[in-house]
């Protein structure tokens, strides 16, 4: 964990970041349980939402994940961190899951390749916001880490 950067100073962009792609990840779910509210939880119907594939279980957990992710964008800190990055790996395992399961009777969260792809790119967005946002001691931000770790460049 030592070449994570700490107390980078465009934390708060990051946290932007990663708390508007929340916020969509949060509308996307709204939207598709309204759209598919009275299916099944598990359908496998036509229904697009914001131009993801959706169904009533994968709807919910949008807007439960949508509501996490925002709520670690919020309080930040080490909690945002830690949110960030468990969320990049479910959304990542997840995107792989679902693309294992693509065109098979398994695919039970009805995704489309569409729904692949973005859940792969959000899973990145939030490992890069995740790794960016750690905060730490001011002793042990940037600068001083560098000089710690390669002395040779500190003389420049």
């Amino acid at each position: 964990m030592a070449h994570i950067p700490v107390n980078h100073p465009l934390r708060p962009v990051y946290r932007t970041i990663a708390g508007l792609t929340g916020l969509y990840v949060l509308i996307f779910g709204i939207a598709g349980v309204l759209a598919t509210w009275g299916d099944p939880l598990f359908a496998r119907d036509d229904v697009w939402v914001l131009g993801l594939r959706t169904n009533l279980a994968f709807s919910l957990s949008s807007v439960a994940y949508g509501g996490l992710i925002l709520i670690g964008a919020l309080i930040g800190g080490q909690a945002g961190h830690y949110a960030n990055l468990t969320i990049a790996v479910v959304f990542m395992v997840t995107g792989l899951l679902m693309l294992g399961l693509l065109r098979t009777s398994a695919n039970f969260l009805n995704f489309s390749m569409s729904t692949v792809i973005v859940s792969l790119l959000f899973g990145m967005v939030f490992l890069a916001t995740g790794l960016y946002d750690k905060v730490g001691p001011v002793e042990s931000a940037g600068s001083d880490d560098e000089q710690q770790r390669h002395p040779q460049r500190a003389g420049r």
